[in-house]
């Protein structure tokens, strides 16, 4: 008797959805950042993404038909397209988001796509509206001013506390400085 095993947590290839032609996408992306599948028009989702351009994301966004199957697919797509257009990457279904950036951290992306997919009701215009605002909202705290800021501030007390400590003993009287009274 033989026995098998199956292969527990092995990594997947990346997936691309079957019936999408990178080459196609990457040709239209090349032209206005914006592909949508023949039939649809474009001119609506090509004005957000000139405007997030203009606001320095820059942003190419890719729209397929249906929901491929696994929804990963759509990230591996994202990021497929990615090695080619540089920036950030939106991948659109009729219910699912995927992303990818040289830009943005997959921290950012993930919160930005899920506020994409919430807010899509496969109205890809209004899904990538959401995607950016939240891109631009979520801008992340500069961590180094901050810390310089902080490290100032309590050089200052400090250095306060330090002057008032000192006029404090120039103005005691002079029984209280120097040798206690016996």
């Amino acid at each position: 008797m033989t026995v098998t095993f199956a292969s527990v947590g092995t990594p997947k290839a990346a997936e691309i959805p079957p019936e999408v032609d990178v080459d196609t996408i990457l040709a239209h992306l090349a032209v206005e950042h914006v592909y949508v599948p023949k039939g649809n028009d474009p001119s609506d989702l090509e004005s957000v993404v000139a405007d997030s351009r203009e606001q320095g994301i820059p942003l190419s966004v890719v729209v397929v038909t249906g929901n491929p199957s696994p929804d990963s697919s759509l990230r591996d797509l994202a990021t497929e397209v990615g090695k080619t257009e540089h920036g950030t990457v939106l991948v659109l279904s009729d219910d699912w988001a995927g992303t990818y950036s040289d830009t943005y951290s997959r921290y950012r992306l993930e919160k930005a796509e899920d506020i994409a997919k919430n807010r899509h009701g496969g109205h890809s215009v209004e899904a990538t509206r959401a995607f950016v605002h939240s891109l631009q909202a979520n801008q992340m705290i500069p961590w180094t001013a901050f810390t310089y800021v902080l490290l100032l501030g309590a050089l200052v007390v400090a250095g306060g506390l330090y002057l008032v400590k000192r006029r404090r003993a120039e103005a005691a009287p002079d029984h209280l400085q120097g040798d206690p009274v016996r």
